[in-house]
């Protein structure tokens, strides 16, 4: 399973109830954190959630709505007890602009490992998570990113039996991959079916529509994307900037036939998005508020 959470919904600028860019990724005791936004650690909080079991941060780009929350985090999961290194991911640079904003946040408890991202990198794992970044078209280097949650096959008792592997390490196999019986190492796919249909999440902003985009969003469980401007008179304005119109968004979804579309950084214009009529022409396609969470699930 996989549990997502909309920690801020707004884009540029905070309001009174929308927090800046933020999500949080919830698996098997494990969080990772999309973007933090100004207000991220005040919305944790109002979640009911930690700090201490982020593993990773994603950073998108370095706009200050999608990074100024990261001193105030990093110092408070310090303040929780956290003693195990964290590893800080984004664009190339990521280490120099995360030991900047560290200035006012020099002392803390815990290490920090820098991955940057390229185009050409791949998939790669943190956790359970396997995490496939790639390029958005904004106004500087931003990254898109898909995440997903692998699903082994079916234990086969048979085939275990017919090899003549002792039940106690039936589940030591399964859990851990191997053991080992006298001489005998005996390995998960000795007795495991094909890998089973797993969970496959997408977080897209701040850019243009662009071909990859649809690419690799394709048949996701949730869509994460931004949706800065609801009003079509604001193409023009769109363009400019870098950003997309809930219909362009919406259109991806569609074209990429993901399950669930929520969308997210709103223009400061928008003053109640939720309540916009704009959102159709795909199942389940909502206007994200700050603090909506859904739990992925495996298909039976």
């Amino acid at each position: 399973m996989l549990e997502v959470i909309l920690l801020g919904t707004g884009g540029s600028m905070p309001l009174k109830n929308r927090h800046l860019s933020s999500c949080m990724l919830r698996n098997n005791g494990s969080s990772i954190l999309i973007d933090c936004g100004e207000g991220t650690q005040i919305a944790i909080k109002e979640c009911g959630l930690t700090f201490k079991p982020i593993d990773a941060i994603f950073i998108t780009h370095f706009h200050a709505d999608h990074v100024s929350g990261l001193p105030g985090l990093l110092l408070s999961m310090g303040n929780e007890g956290r003693t195990e290194r964290i590893t800080i991911i984004g664009p190339v640079g990521v280490q120099r602009v995360v030991n900047s904003l560290r200035v006012i946040a020099p002392e803390l408890p815990f290490g920090i490992e820098f991955l940057e991202l390229n185009d050409q990198m791949g998939t790669f794992s943190i956790k359970d998570y396997l995490m496939t970044p790639f390029m958005l078209y904004h106004t500087m280097e931003c990254f898109g990113c898909v995440v997903e949650i692998s699903r082994l096959g079916k234990f086969i008792p048979q085939k275990a039996i017919e090899l003549g592997i002792p039940v106690a390490l039936w589940g030591i196999i399964q859990k851990t991959g191997s053991a080992s019986h006298g001489d005998i190492v005996y390995t998960r796919d000795m007795v495991m079916g094909e890998p089973r249909k797993g969970l496959k999440f997408c977080y897209c902003t701040d850019t243009r529509p662009i071909p990859v985009i649809e690419q690799m969003v394709k048949n996701a469980d949730l869509f994460v994307c931004e949706g800065m401007y609801e009003d079509e008179e604001k193409l023009e304005r769109a363009v400019i900037t870098r950003h997309m119109l809930f219909s362009e968004a919406i259109n991806i979804a569609k074209n990429a036939k993901v399950k669930r579309l929520w969308l997210t950084h709103y223009s400061p214009s928008l003053i109640n998005p939720e309540l916009s009529p704009g959102v159709s022409g795909i199942d389940e396609a909502v206007c994200g508020i700050d603090g909506m969470r859904t739990m992925l699930k495996f298909e039976d």
